[in-house]
Order: structure tokens, then sequence, then C-alpha cells
């Protein structure tokens, strides 16, 4: 998930109750739902790079186990340096003001919940997770939510908001997060229209609730109310893209090709649509769904024949380059062209990509160059 959804998701965590429970929780529930993303720093070294090191040791078992120690160290260090402080602003001051205590064995146990939503999180959408890492490098797939799901945003932004915000300058923040994210949803084209009417209510709701006051009469209960709703809509969103499958497995079945993998794919802001590919011992098959009309199941194009690479697609593949893109795949297909220099090699991920793109304006596909000697040719400047 974005950095946002895991940032809401911790926040939320601490607004229905758990920041009660010691000093410094809603800071270690936030960071710790963000810190596996430092492997996020891979990406200034190159996007292979980051597709070879990202969701993998710092999300997987033995860092996700770690994480939570090293958390709270940092909490109980950051806890010190804020008494001594206290203290000496006290002594200065002839006041000494009452501050809730630091429980460090409640400060532990948030870590670890804060630390594990995170790769939960990011185990729903179709980019994958390496759970067992360091130790086997296996990646899974929830295939539940698009990776930024503006519904999940919705929910747990209003059990956050709903909860927060008595001052003026956080009022200000979350008026600027709110026109922030309104506008990404309201201006994209791929968003259809009622989600965006829907969206348009959700934010009136918000507003309207904390006009009324009724955020001081129930507090943390809207907040748990809320967040509750976002993990009912997960599970929700998750039977969506089983029963897409399911429908998928059953289309192919019935014509005498059972497939091996079903892939079903989230889409934006569309709870009950599902595009996705199914895939056979010889093709991928392309269909598309709205799972609460069976009817509606239609395979959108002609099977693709799966092809085992040949030795130019090989060469690409086994260079160091290469190597994230080829460590990430999930359903690939390969093409290679002849050039005037040599061969032009086109790798794609069809999660992410049409079978016939060759144009590289996202994840999902890699263009290679080679030689004639099927080398890594040099970048041209054109």
């Amino acid at each position: 998930m974005d950095p946002l959804a895991h940032t809401l998701f911790g926040a939320a965590l601490a607004e229905a109750g758990l920041k009660r429970k010691t000093a410094l929780a809603t800071a270690t529930l936030v960071i710790g739902a963000n810190i596996p993303d430092i492997d996020a720093l891979a990406m200034f070294i190159s996007n292979d790079f980051a597709l070879l090191f990202r969701r993998g040791w710092t999300h997987g078992i033995l860092a996700l186990f770690i994480w939570p120690f090293v958390l709270t160290g940092m909490m109980i260090g950051i806890h010190k340096l804020l008494e001594w402080g206290r203290k000496r602003k006290a002594k200065r001051n002839g006041k000494q003001a009452s501050h809730p205590p630091l429980k460090s064995g409640w400060l532990l146990a948030l870590a670890f919940i804060s630390v594990w939503s995170h790769p939960l999180l990011d185990w729903l959408n179709t980019y994958g997770v390496r759970f067992l890492m360091p130790f086997d490098g296996t990646w899974f797939y929830g295939d539940t939510l698009f990776i930024i799901d503006a519904w999940f945003w919705l929910l747990t932004g209003a059990a956050v908001v709903l909860a927060r915000s008595e001052s003026w300058k956080s009022i200000s923040a979350w008026i600027l997060l709110g026109a922030a994210t309104s506008a990404l949803i309201l201006t994209t084209e791929f968003v259809p229209f009622a989600a965006k009417i829907i969206w348009s209510a959700g934010i009136a709701m918000i507003v309207i609730i904390r006009t009324a006051g009724l955020h001081k009469k129930y507090g943390h209960k809207l907040s748990a109310g809320f967040l509750a709703a976002a993990v009912l809509y997960t599970f929700f969103m998750y039977a969506g893209s089983r029963i897409t499958a399911n429908h998928a497995e059953r289309a192919l079945t019935s014509g005498g090709n059972p497939p091996t993998t079903v892939f079903a794919n989230p889409l934006p802001a569309r709870v009950f649509e599902r595009n996705g590919v199914a895939v056979t011992e010889t093709h991928y098959h392309f269909y598309e769904l709205n799972w609460l009309r069976p009817g509606s199941f239609r395979f959108t194009r002609e099977p693709l024949p799966i092809e085992p690479p040949d030795e130019v697609v090989i060469a690409a593949l086994e260079l160091p380059e290469i190597q994230g893109m080829r460590n990430w795949l999930r359903l690939p297909h390969y093409e290679s062209e002849k050039t005037d220099t040599g061969w032009r090699v086109y790798i794609r991920d069809l999660r992410y990509v049409e079978p016939d793109q060759t144009t590289d304006i996202g994840i999902g596909l890699a263009i290679i160059e080679l030689d004639e000697e099927l080398r890594l040719a040099p970048a041209r400047n054109d």
C-alpha cells in the first residue's frame, strides 16, 4: 500500500483507543506502520535494484521480529530526552507538569502491532511481498486492494480526523490533506463518476459530523467504528477477488482448459469490478467481471500463447541490469525484435502492461537493447 494508507492505519489504531495505553503510543503506531518501507531508499540506486530489494529483507519474518525492539528502544530514548527537557523547563518555571507514564511492555506490544500491519497491508495488493525473507524469496499476493485505495483512505482518514484536530493548526493540515486527496480522486480519469460522487459525500459526512460536534460526544467510538469499517471493507474486497477468480476458473474448466493460476486485479475505486489473467499450461487468458453480476464475465482478447524465452531473451534476462525485474516477474511475457544494430527485447509483466505495450510508462515493462553478440548495447543519446 502507499505511505498514506500505512500512516492513516497506524494513526487510526491509536485513535481507536490504543494511544491511551502508554506515552508515545501514537508516535510508535505511526512510525511502526511505516518503518519497513525504509527499503524505499533502494529507489535512489536504480529502479531495477528497487525491484530486487524492495518488500524483501525489511518486510520479511526476521526483520518483523527485530523492528519492534529497535522501535521500542528508540521511543524509550526519545522519552528520556523529553523527560530531561521537561525537568529543565520545570526547574526554570518552578512548576512540574504531569505527563502520561511510559509503559515499556505496552510500547513493545504496540510496536509489534504496527510493524506487522505493514507487510499485511502490502500483501493485499498485486505487487506482492516476501514474508519469508531472508530465508526464502517466495512472493505472496493478496490481490485484494488497488495499491492506492480511495475507500481505505476515506475510512481510516475519518477514524483519525474525527478523534483529533481540535487546534486550528491541525484542522488546517487535515483540510489540506483532504483537498489534496480529493483533487487526486476527482480529477483522475479512470475513477468512475459514481465513485467521485460517493467520495465527495464521504468528505461531506466527515465535515458534518465535526460541525455538529458529534466527534466530541462519541470520540473513540467513532474512530473504532470507522477502523472496523475499513477492516470489513478489506474482507469484502478479498471476497470479491476470490469470487472473481472462481468465475474465471469455472469458465475455463468448463471449456476443457483448466487454469493453473488465476490472477484477479482490483481496479481503482471500483469495488465490484475486476479484470485479470488466467494461466493455463499453454496460454494466458484475459478477462473482466463485475462480480455482483456473474453474467458480465467475458474474455477481453484472444488467448496469448506462453512461449519459453529464446536465446535472445535469455541473454537479456541474464544481464545484471535486469535481475530485479527477473526476480519480480509474476506473469512474464517476452518479445524480441531485430534492429539495425542488434536486438530489442521487451520483458513484460502482464499484471501491469498489455502484451503489445512498447512504451515504458511505469512498472511492468523493461526494454533491453542488445548488440549482435547479445551483449548490452551502449545507451543511445537520441
